[in-house]
């Protein structure tokens, strides 16, 4: 093999080297970066449904009686108990971003969250090129990938599979 080839050879393993490196990084931090870009929109919103501890506001329930409307098939339908319904989202809006940013029963939480976008996007159909649609693709991928090696789900998991060593009490 002449000079020009072997360095060729080199700059490719070198090269293939750095993609493994960044790719062992990327897959440590992907996973953390898309569970937070998901919680963050529903998290904000849930902060603004609460006057204080499990005391939803006014403006919530105003929100799911008068203002929020189901739109189906050309046609604009009440929420079913609309108090009910808005303490269901104002407390899915504060518990599932916290579990998925902690990486604790991730994939249902990313679940949840792609229900609770499914339900946004029948009230504002106009927005799902801006919103749902990167909202639901986040999800998706959480749901496919997983939590990703730095989540509670993961250490969970390794303590589950680790074998459990018993001592012998005997001198």
């Amino acid at each position: 093999m002449n000079a020009a080839a072997t360095r060729a050879v080199s700059f490719v393993s070198a090269v293939r080297v750095v993609v493994d490196r960044l790719a062992r990084i990327a897959y440590a931090l992907a996973p953390p970066l898309l569970r937070i870009a998901l919680a963050v929109p529903f998290f904000k919103s849930g902060l603004t449904k609460w006057d204080g501890l499990l005391s939803l506001s006014p403006a919530a329930e105003f929100l799911f009686e008068d203002e929020f409307k189901l739109h189906i098939f050309g046609q604009a339908y009440d929420f079913p108990a609309p108090e009910f319904i808005a303490w269901i989202d104002g407390v899915a809006e504060i518990v599932l971003p916290i579990l998925l940013v902690i990486g604790l029963a991730t994939r249902f939480s990313a679940l949840g969250l792609l229900v609770m976008t499914a339900v946004i996007q029948l009230v504002v159909p106009e927005g799902w090129a801006n919103f749902h649609l990167p909202w639901a693709a986040l999800a998706v991928a959480i749901i496919a990938i997983g939590p990703g090696p730095l989540s509670l789900d993961r250490l969970i998991e390794q303590r589950v599979r680790e074998p459990v060593r018993y001592q012998s009490s005997s001198s």
